[in-house]
């Protein structure tokens, strides 16, 4: 059981969790990869470096853990409050939520669409997340035949 670590045992564990690369983001390239989508990965000259970012349709990707990005946070908080380290925990997950609110505003205010998925939807439902990104292809696409349209009105 996870409570029975020591703190070395801990640390040792904590030390091996990846901050790139993970197997949730491999996953979830593959597939894209497979469909014949080309991203950038970790890409540095965007806030919050996404994981994925399709630059051909300014679409934005994240891969959160579901621990450290607080999924069900009204519920995991509590949980945390009764835990070893919890001051720790739960200040370092709330700045983690706050940061990723930040990091999608300004994405948003730079034109980009911002996707985050989980970890276990990526894993469980890998198809479902790639149908995602593809809905918000489609719409992006369509948004740019609109304006072309509209353009191509004002000219005649």
């Amino acid at each position: 059981m996870a409570d029975d670590l020591t703190k070395e045992q801990r640390r040792k564990n904590m030390q091996h969790i990846r901050s790139n690369d993970t197997k949730i983001e491999v996953l979830l390239r593959k597939a894209l990869w497979k469909r014949g989508y080309r991203y950038r990965k970790n890409y540095k000259d965007l806030p919050g470096k996404p994981d994925i970012a399709l630059t051909k349709y300014k679409i934005a990707i994240f891969c959160d853990g579901e621990f450290f990005h607080g999924k069900d946070w009204e519920v995991l908080r509590p949980r945390l409050e009764k835990s070893n380290n919890s001051e720790y925990w739960i200040s370092k997950i709330s700045k983690n939520r706050k940061r990723d609110d930040e990091v999608n505003k300004k994405l948003l205010f730079m034109g980009w669409t911002v996707i985050r998925f989980w970890g276990n939807d990526i894993k469980n439902n890998t198809d479902e997340c790639i149908k995602v990104i593809e809905e918000a292809i489609f719409e992006i696409r369509l948004g740019e035949n609109e304006f072309f349209d509209y353009i191509e009105d004002d000219c005649k």
